[in-house]
């Protein structure tokens, strides 16, 4: 049995990326899997400042959702980040997010790709939904994810659902007419298999 943490950066309560989240959840939960989720939209998290307190052995001088999520990030085994596309990438909520992983980083004389630190082992996954779906709908998200969280960070990817087509942006949620639903309850189911 594996801790899933799922990240849900955005969009509405029950709109595409809900249910693809919903899906994912059930998938991995009859898997054996202990999972949960946590909405940035009820849990704010604030971009990092930049002010290094962190590196001088203090707290987050920032005092948001970020210092009570600090236990599950570190107790997680995967974090699935969960995100609409926004302006062709991860919501906002989810970079912010990202930025504070800083203060949960170690120094490390002698890191790994040239960083200056060194982030705990994680293993992550990226689950995203659009209503375009173009050859390139998803190219500056599964870039962002890729360099930041698998090559910057070091996490191990598990693999990505990009759900393109859902309806528009001004419409119902059209995920249910999709197979998406479907694929990310497999996603879940087979994370570890």
């Amino acid at each position: 049995m594996k801790n899933i943490l799922v990240i849900q950066g955005g969009g509405r309560a029950k709109g595409n990326t809900a249910q693809l989240i919903d899906s994912f959840v059930t998938g991995a939960k009859e898997a054996g899997h202990s999972v949960e989720v946590i909405t940035l939209i009820k849990n704010e998290v604030k971009g990092c400042l930049g002010c290094n307190a962190c590196r001088y052995g203090k707290a987050c001088v920032q005092k948001d959702a970020f210092q009570d999520m600090i236990p599950k990030i570190k107790n997680a085994d995967c974090i699935v980040f969960a995100s609409p596309l926004y302006f062709w990438t991860v919501s906002a909520r989810i970079k912010a997010l990202i930025e504070r992983f800083y203060c949960i980083a170690e120094e490390d004389p002698n890191p790994p790709l040239g960083r200056y630190e060194t982030y705990p082992i994680k293993d992550c996954a990226l689950l995203m939904t659009s209503a375009d779906h173009f050859f390139w709908t998803f190219e500056q998200a599964v870039s962002y994810y890729q360099f930041t969280l698998v090559n910057y960070i070091g996490f191990k990817d598990k693999g990505m659902l990009l759900a393109g087509g859902c309806g528009d942006t001004n419409g119902k949620p059209q995920i249910d007419k999709t197979d998406y639903l479907e694929k990310a309850y497999m996603f879940g189911k087979h994370l570890y298999s």
